[in-house]
């Protein structure tokens, strides 16, 4: 039996004979190594992802679904005590990594577990999901309901649907914020849609819960894509380096949509010679009166006046016991008696 381990510690030497240790320890410090450290990390992980998990909308078996899971839980751990001899800042940038790895492939998994269960679910939810919920979502999305599309085809329709919200901000500064934005308005109308559902105790909630979850999961994986895509990095490190909420701030709006927004408020200012509050506030004070809405005792349609400000005061006075109006309109409709001034019974004369 052939014996490697000789030739492993030459290897070893080898090495360190052209690159001492505490050379290489000077190195992880460098902050070039270290952005290129991540990049190729970022590609190792991107290809372990697209080996792994080729489609998240395929079927997996069990089994390997939950060992992805455990190897992922374990990644971090693994790696941090692989490396108690290196210099902190390297640590950070490798964990950072391996985190954002492990995070995608618990997301990916959980996200094929739905597009599994959904399979079984969607032609039930199609068919039980209310007509007044329906009537409130976009023309295309209830084309698409109607059809009761397949999974692959619901996955064409939110594709499609990133690529109209996007389009706009392609090759433009503001295109991860832009993306961020919709994926939190998207959420928050499938919110919306639930909220109606729960409130209407719908015997779809449970479908439709299960249906969101999938697509909201699936949208985030999209969008995640096309980020990566605008920015030239791969899925793992758009992962690592859009973490945090700082990239929805407007800090990170395009320059050109903050001088075009600044340029709009200078000229409504110039044309007015006055702030667009003050102006708000004086046209307030032309608006109509609107004499309160009643019906008439006869039965018939509602009747509803506007006047300008002060034709209230030229009314003839009611007497003091008698609190009412004659009101005369135009010959071809019936004197209207307003019953007080704030009343909301109306008769005909």
């Amino acid at each position: 039996m052939c014996n490697f381990e000789p030739c492993l510690h030459s290897g070893v030497s080898e090495i360190e004979g052209r690159l001492p240790c505490s050379r290489l320890v000077v190195l992880c410090r460098n902050e070039a190594v270290l952005k290129w450290m991540s990049s190729c990390d970022h590609l190792m992980y991107q290809a372990l992802v697209e080996i792994l998990i080729p489609d998240v909308l395929r079927p997996i078996p069990s089994a390997l679904t939950q060992a992805i899971r455990n190897f992922a839980k374990s990644l971090e751990g693994w790696l941090n005590n692989a490396m108690n001899v290196i210099p902190q800042r390297m640590i950070q940038t490798k964990v950072a990594a391996v985190s954002a790895f492990a995070q995608t492939m618990r997301r990916y998994t959980s996200l094929n577990h739905l597009a599994q269960a959904a399979r079984a679910e969607q032609a039930s939810w199609v068919c039980q999901c209310e007509e007044g919920v329906v009537q409130r979502l976009e023309q295309d999305f209830k084309a698409t309901l109607q059809q009761q599309s397949s999974l692959e085809q619901w996955a064409a329709w939110l594709d499609n649907v990133v690529t109209q919200v996007l389009q706009p901000f392609e090759d433009r500064p503001s295109f991860p914020r832009a993306a961020r934005q919709f994926l939190l308005k998207w959420s928050f109308y499938s919110s919306m849609v639930i909220r109606d559902l729960t409130l209407r105790s719908a015997a779809s909630f449970g479908s439709f819960h299960l249906i969101r979850l999938l697509y909201d999961e699936y949208m985030f994986y999209l969008v995640e894509h096309r980020v990566a895509q605008a920015t030239c990095e791969t899925p793992i490190g758009v992962m690592g380096e859009f973490d945090d909420l700082n990239a929805m701030s407007p800090a990170y709006m395009d320059k050109d949509e903050v001088s075009e927004m600044d340029s709009d408020l200078e000229e409504d200012m110039e044309e007015s010679g006055e702030p667009l509050a003050k102006r708000e506030k004086a046209e307030l004070q032309h608006e109509h009166e609107v004499i309160q809405v009643g019906a008439l005792e006869d039965g018939s349609n509602p009747v509803v006046g506007v006047v300008q400000p002060g034709i209230l005061h030229s009314l003839p006075h009611p007497p003091q016991d008698h609190a009412e109006h004659i009101l005369t309109p135009s010959a071809a409709t019936p004197t209207i008696r307003r019953c007080s001034a704030t009343g909301n019974t109306y008769a005909s004369v």
